[in-house]
C-alpha cells in the first residue's frame, strides 16, 4: 500500500511532463511555425564580431593607383639595398610575404610575436612549466549544522534529538622539489559542538600541526625525469602519462624551436624584399631599353611615311605597315613595362629556396610589391627607385667550407636538431614508465585539544583541556607515520608501448634530419650551379649587346645613306632591344644567385649585417634582476666524483657572425687566410682588397654608375669558349674611366661577400641610356594615341 501512494505522484508528473513536452513540439501550431523560422534566421545570421580593434591605419586615405592616360610625370624615392631592408624590418610586425599567406591563413603567419608566444603559452611555456615547482598556498574554512532525529533510544541514552555545529579550518602549503618530492606543512582546527550524551563538556577544539613528506623511489623519481615530465600534481602522488612530456627541458626546447622559426621568417621575409627590390630594378631598365627600342621605331616609322607620302623608293604600302605596326608593338610593351600585369614575382620557394628570378612585371606592379614588404603605403604619389647597381665582380665560393657551412648554420636543420633532441629526452623519460611505482611517506603531527581554542586567563595545570592551543604547544600530543607504497601493473604494457613510440619517434625523426641534410645539399650544389651559369651568361650577354649595338649602328648608317632597306633597320632595332633587355636580366640574375648561395648556406642574414636579439626589458626587471643577484649565494662547485654530470642539451649559443668549421661544432672563426684565387685562363689577379660588403658611410659622396664597355674593339673567345672582351675575364666590367678591375671576393666565414657597386648620387640618370633612347625611365611613358594610323604622331 505504502509503495502504491508513492507511485502515484510519481506517475501524475511524468504525464504532465511528457503532456508539455508534446505541446512545445506541435507541428500544427502557426506561433511555432514563426518561432522557428525567427529562430533558423537568427542562427544563421552573419554578424560582426564586437571586438576591441588596434587604431585603424590611415588607409582611407589612400590614393587610387595612376591608370593609363590619366597620370602625370612622378617624383620619385630613390632608396638604397639597405635602407629597403633596414625600412621592412623596422615597419612589420608581421614578417610579410607576397604569396597570400597573411590573408589566408593568418594563423599560419609568423611574426615578431612568436618567441615571446612560445614562451609565456601558460599550458606549454617554460615559466608555465616552472611554475609547477612554485610553492602551493592552500586554505579552507567550512561550517556546518546538523539538527536530525535518531531513531536509537538505547545507545542515544534517551536523546532522540541530535543537534550538532561543526567548523573545519584548515591552511597548508605544498612544495614540489625537482627530485619528485612532495612537501606539506600544514595547520588544522576543527570545532565540535553537540548534545551526544558522554561528552566532557558540550563543545571542544581541536587543532594540530603536521609535516608530511613523499618521494618516489622508481617511477617518477629522479630531477632528470620531472624536468621532461614535469613534477607530480598537488596531490603528492605521480599522474604523468606517457607521450606526453611537459617538463622545464621540453618547454625550453620549444622555445628555441620558435626562435628558430622567427629567424627563418626573417630571412625569408630579407630575401624577399631582395627580390622585390632587383625586380623593381629590372623593371625599370626593361622600360628604358623599350621606350628606346619605341621611339627609334617612331623615328624610322615617320621616316618611312614620308617616303610612303611622295611615292619614293622605301616608302612602299607594306613597308610603312611594317614600321607602324613594330611601333605600335613596341608602345604596347611600353604600357605593359610601365603598369605591368598581376603575376607572381621573384619570391621564396618558387623553384629555388632563395627564389629563382622572375623579372615579368611592369614598374607600378613591382614597386607595389616592394612597398607591401617594406610595410610603407601601397599607392603614394613617389615611385621608389633602386639606386644599388648590380654586383659585377666575379664571386668564388669554396666548396667543401660552403658545404660545411650550410651543414652548419642552415635554420631548418638547426631547428630539426632541436626536435631531435626533445626525442630523445622523451625517450628517456619514456623509460621511466617501465619501473613500478615505489613511494615512501612521512608524516609527523603534533595535535591540541581543549574547550577553548585560546583561554588567556586559564592558569596552567588547573584545567590542561581548558586551552587547545596551549595544550598544542605543551607537546603531550605527538603523532607519527612512516610508510611505503607499492604499485605495479603487470606486463607494463603501457610501459612498453610508450618507450617504443618514443624510439620510433626518434628514429623518425633522424631519418627526417638525413633527407633534408641531403636537400640542402641539393639546393646548395643548384645554387652554385646558378653562380656560375649567370656568371657566364652575363658575359654572353654582354657581348651580345655589343654586337647588337655595332649591328645598329652598322645597319643605321647604311640606311640613312640609302643603301639598307627599312625592313634590316626595324629588325636590328628589336634585337638590340632585347639584347639590352636580356643584358640587364642576366645581371639581376647573378646578383640573385649570389644571394641565393647566402640563403642556402644559412649566412643570408650575416650577409646583409642583420642579426637577432632580445628586445629590452621593462626597467623594473633590471631592477629585480640586480637585488636578486646580490642577494644570491656565491655557487659552489659540484664534484662529479661523486655526483654524476646533468644531461647535456644545448652546444652553447649560436654565433651569428661567422661560420662554424664542421657541422655540428662550435662556430669558430678559421686561423688560416683564404687562398688567392686563380683565373680560368691562368692569369693572375690582382690582390684582394677590402671586404666586399663595406658601403660608403652616411654622408659620403658615392661614385657614379659604372658604364658599359663602349663597342670599339673585337672579343675573342676565351679559353673556356665564353666570349670575352678582350680575353680577361674579370675586366669586362671594368670602370671606362681606368683604374685597377674590381677585385674578386672568395666566400669564406671572415671575408667572403662580393664586391657591391655603389649606388649612384641622388638625381643622376638612371643608367647608362641606349643610343637611340629619346626618352629617360625616369620621365615615364609617352602616352600616344593619334587619331588614325595613316600617319605617325608627330611627339614620342
Amino acid at each position: 500500500m505504502q509503495s502504491r501512494h508513492i507511485l502515484q505522484p510519481l506517475s501524475v508528473a511524468v504525464a504532465v511532463l511528457a503532456l508539455a513536452g508534446c505541446s512545445l513540439h506541435s507541428p500544427g501550431s502557426k506561433l511555432d511555425q514563426a518561432e522557428l523560422e525567427q529562430y533558423k534566421t537568427a542562427a544563421t545570421r552573419v554578424e560582426y564580431p564586437d571586438a576591441k580593434e588596434p587604431p585603424p591605419p590611415a588607409l582611407a586615405d589612400e590614393p587610387s593607383p595612376l591608370a593609363i592616360g590619366r597620370d602625370t610625370p612622378p617624383e620619385y624615392w630613390d632608396i638604397t639595398l639597405v635602407d629597403a631592408l633596414r625600412t621592412a624590418l623596422t615597419n612589420s610586425k608581421v614578417l610579410n610575404d607576397i604569396g597570400g599567406l597573411v590573408l589566408n591563413s593568418p594563423t599560419n603567419a609568423r611574426t615578431i610575436h612568436g618567441p615571446a608566444l612560445a614562451e609565456t603559452d601558460p599550458r606549454f611555456g617554460t615559466e608555465a612549466t616552472q611554475a609547477a615547482f612554485d610553492p602551493v598556498l592552500s586554505s579552507s574554512a567550512n561550517f556546518a549544522k546538523n539538527h536530525r532525529a535518531i531513531n536509537n533510544v538505547f545507545f542515544g541514552g534517551g536523546t532522540r534529538i541530535f543537534q550538532q555545529d561543526t567548523a573545519i579550518f584548515s591552511t597548508a602549503i605544498t612544495k614540489r622539489t625537482a627530485v619528485g618530492s612532495t612537501f606539506t606543512i600544514s595547520k588544522n582546527t576543527d570545532f565540535d559542538q553537540n548534545n551526544a550524551p558522554g561528552n566532557l563538556f558540550p563543545e571542544a577544539w581541536n587543532t594540530n600541526y603536521q609535516a608530511e613528506v613523499r618521494q618516489p623511489l622508481l617511477q617518477g623519481a629522479g630531477a632528470m625525469f620531472n624536468r621532461i615530465y614535469g613534477p607530480p600534481n598537488v596531490t603528492g602522488v605521480f599522474s604523468g602519462v606517457p607521450g606526453f612530456a611537459n617538463g622545464v627541458m621540453v618547454a625550453r626546447i620549444n622555445t628555441d624551436i620558435s626562435i628558430t622559426e622567427f629567424e627563418m621568417g626573417v630571412r625569408d621575409l630579407v630575401s624577399n624584399v631582395e627580390n622585390a627590390y632587383w625586380d623593381l630594378y629590372f623593371a625599370y631598365r626593361d622600360l628604358d631599353a623599350k621606350i628606346a627600342a619605341r621611339d627609334a621605331a617612331l623615328e624610322t616609322w615617320r621616316q618611312v611615311h614620308a617616303l610612303y607620302t611622295t611615292g619614293r623608293r622605301g616608302g612602299e604600302a607594306e613597308k610603312e605597315a611594317e614600321a607602324r605596326e613594330q611601333y605600335l608593338r613596341l608602345q604596347e610593351e611600353v604600357q605593359f613595362a610601365w603598369y605591368g600585369r598581376l603575376v607572381s614575382g621573384t619570391q621564396t620557394s618558387n623553384g629555388s629556396g632563395g627564389g629563382t628570378w622572375r623579372g615579368v612585371s611592369g614598374v607600378r606592379t613591382a614597386e607595389r610589391r616592394m612597398r607591401m614588404l617594406m610595410n610603407v603605403p601601397i599607392n603614394d604619389t613617389k615611385l621608389l627607385r633602386p639606386l644599388d647597381q648590380p654586383k659585377q665582380a666575379r664571386v668564388i665560393f669554396e666548396w667543401p667550407e660552403l658545404l660545411q657551412e650550410s651543414l652548419a648554420r642552415r635554420s631548418e636543420l638547426r631547428r630539426q636538431r632541436w626536435v631531435i633532441k626533445r626525442r630523445e629526452l622523451e625517450l628517456l623519460g619514456a623509460r621511466n614508465f617501465l619501473l613500478p611505482s615505489l613511494d615512501a611517506t612521512g608524516l609527523y603531527r603534533f595535535r591540541g585539544f581543549g574547550n577553548k581554542l585560546y583561554d588567556f586567563n586559564n592558569d596552567e595545570g588547573v584545567n590542561r583541556y581548558d586551552n587547545a592551543v596551549q595544550n598544542l604547544f605543551s607537546g603531550q600530543f605527538q603523532e607519527w607515520q612512516a610508510g611505503m607504497e607499492f604499485s605495479m601493473p603487470f606486463g607494463f604494457r603501457r610501459g612498453h608501448a610508450a618507450v617504443r613510440n618514443a624510439e620510433l619517434q626518434l628514429a623518425r625523426e633522424r631519418a627526417v634530419l638525413s633527407q633534408q641534410e641531403r636537400e640542402v645539399v641539393l639546393q646548395l650544389s643548384n645554387a652554385l650551379a646558378e653562380v656560375e651559369r649567370a656568371y657566364e651568361t652575363t658575359l654572353t650577354s654582354y657581348n651580345r649587346l655589343v654586337a647588337s649595338r655595332q649591328h645598329y649602328a652598322a645597319v643605321r648608317a647604311e640606311y640613312e645613306a640609302d643603301k639598307a632597306q627599312a625592313d634590316l633597320m626595324l629588325e636590328s632595332q628589336r634585337r638590340l632591344a632585347e639584347a639590352e633587355i636580356r643584358y640587364h636580366g642576366a645581371m639581376v640574375e647573378y646578383q640573385l644567385a649570389v644571394k641565393n648561395v647566402h640563403f642556402e648556406k644559412g649566412s643570408l642574414l650575416d650577409y646583409n649585417d642583420i642579426y637577432l636579439a632580445e628586445g629590452p626589458w621593462p626597467g623594473q626587471a633590471y631592477a629585480d634582476a640586480s637585488e636578486r643577484d646580490r642577494l644570491r649565494m656565491k655557487e659552489r662547485e659540484i664534484n662529479y666524483g661523486f655526483l654524476r654530470p646533468p644531461l647535456q642539451v644545448s652546444a652553447g649559443p649560436y654565433d651569428q657572425f661567422s661560420a662554424p668549421k664542421a657541422s655540428g661544432a662550435t662556430p669558430n672563426p678559421p686561423s688560416a687566410p683564404p687562398t688567392q684565387p686563380v683565373a680560368p685562363n691562368g692569369e693572375e689577379l690582382p690582390p684582394m682588397g677590402p671586404p666586399a660588403n663595406a658601403l660608403p658611410p652616411r654622408g659620403a659622396t658615392p661614385r657614379p654608375p659604372q658604364e658599359l664597355m663602349p663597342p670599339g674593339q673585337l672579343e675573342k673567345p676565351s679559353t673556356d669558349g665564353a666570349a670575352l672582351p678582350g680575353g680577361a675575364p674579370d675586366t669586362s666590367f671594368a670602370p671606362s674611366g681606368g683604374g685597377a678591375a674590381p677585385s674578386i671576393a672568395t666566400a669564406s666565414p671572415t671575408q667572403g661577400q662580393p664586391t657591391i657597386a655603389l649606388p649612384p648620387p641622388a638625381g643622376a640618370s638612371f643608367g647608362p641610356a641606349p643610343p637611340a633612347s629619346a626618352a629617360n625611365a625616369s620621365n615615364g611613358p609617352s602616352s600616344v594615341s593619334p587619331a588614325s594610323y595613316t600617319a605617325p604622331p608627330d611627339g614620342g
